[in-house]
């Protein structure tokens, strides 16, 4: 009987087939010596030390389904290199997705500058009457109408995201590490990117943790900005050097930012990054919502007990 251990941080109810059982595990607690002969291991919201205990513990485990987008956390776990490990990807397409929009629109309209406006009680003429025609001089990022929007990272949630940029009147272009088209949208690699944030408006980071990644969101990236643009962070905290990022908001030489994930979460009391006025935080609140997750298992679980491959494979 192959027992799959479901965590309590979410209600899932996935189709079984015979000769598989669940188990419902306290994310927080040890995994129960009973339950220590799992295969199948369901991680959501796990925290980093009961994940390495679980790599410990879990001798006769196979495979561990991540329900995050990025299964960073998983992989840093320490479980045999013989585990599968698969993600949470396509299930926070729409939540993610819904939330950069927001997060854009938010810059766009300069919706921090009017809340804080709001708290003085200022009616301010600077946020409202008369203001530029979008794309005139002087206008800045103002609207997604004519905007040129940079998503770096483009896979599952950009395809989501890019439409909606597009009804908005927005022209959209991705990086991934191949060049080509996805989802109808023409993507390049990071070196040819170069050549396009000179005249981009939006920089959009969708990309996971990894060694390739870490901290390519640099420097050398935020100068070919120009001095209008604004950059979104949904994707990962590490991806980004948020010493050069603090530096191009407080000269200057970047108009707006906004971050759902840091480097360090929660994000410590003393970070520079609470007091610029221009940069707008979410407590990693993009994500947090995998919808399809019953669906998910529901397949993943009957390919394992079939000996099929696996959806969302990250590692065999």
């Amino acid at each position: 009987m192959t027992l799959v251990l479901l965590p309590d941080t979410i209600t899932l109810d996935p189709r079984l087939p015979d000769g598989v059982r669940t188990a419902q595990y306290d994310v927080h607690q040890p995994i129960p010596e009973q339950w220590r002969d799992a295969e199948v291991l369901v991680a959501w919201g796990n925290p980093t030390d009961r994940l390495a205990e679980a790599a410990r513990n879990l001798h006769g485990l196979r495979w561990v389904q991540s329900l995050a987008a990025g299964p960073d956390a998983v992989l840093a776990a320490g479980f045999d290199p013989q585990v599968q490990v698969t993600s949470g990807r396509g299930l926070h397409d729409g939540p993610v997705a819904e939330h950069t929009l927001a997060l854009v629109l938010a810059l766009a309209r300069r919706l921090p500058d009017a809340v804080r406006a709001g708290q003085r009680r200022q009616w301010s003429t600077d946020l409202g009457g008369l203001q530029p025609i979008p794309g005139s001089d002087g206008a800045g990022f103002t609207s997604l109408c004519g905007a040129r929007v940079l998503i770096w990272g483009f896979g599952s949630i950009a395809a989501r995201l890019a439409p909606a940029l597009t009804l908005l009147g927005a022209q959209v272009a991705g990086i991934a590490s191949t060049a080509g088209e996805r989802a109808g949208y023409p993507v390049v690699t990071a070196a040819e990117a170069m050549d396009l944030l000179p005249r981009t408006d939006v920089l959009i980071d969708i990309l996971p943790a990894t060694a390739a990644t870490r901290r390519i969101i640099d420097d050398g990236v935020l100068r070919r900005l120009p001095a209008h643009a604004v950059f979104v962070n949904v994707g990962r905290g590490s991806t980004v050097d948020e010493g050069a990022l603090v530096h191009a908001l407080q000269d200057g030489r970047l108009a707006g930012a906004a971050l759902d994930v840091t480097a360090v979460e929660p994000l410590p009391a003393d970070s520079p990054l609470w007091d610029l006025p221009n940069l707008l935080l979410t407590p990693h609140a993009a994500g947090g919502r995998p919808v399809g997750a019953d669906t998910l298992l529901s397949d993943n679980i009957a390919a394992f007990h079939r000996g099929e491959p696996l959806r969302n494979q990250v590692r065999r």
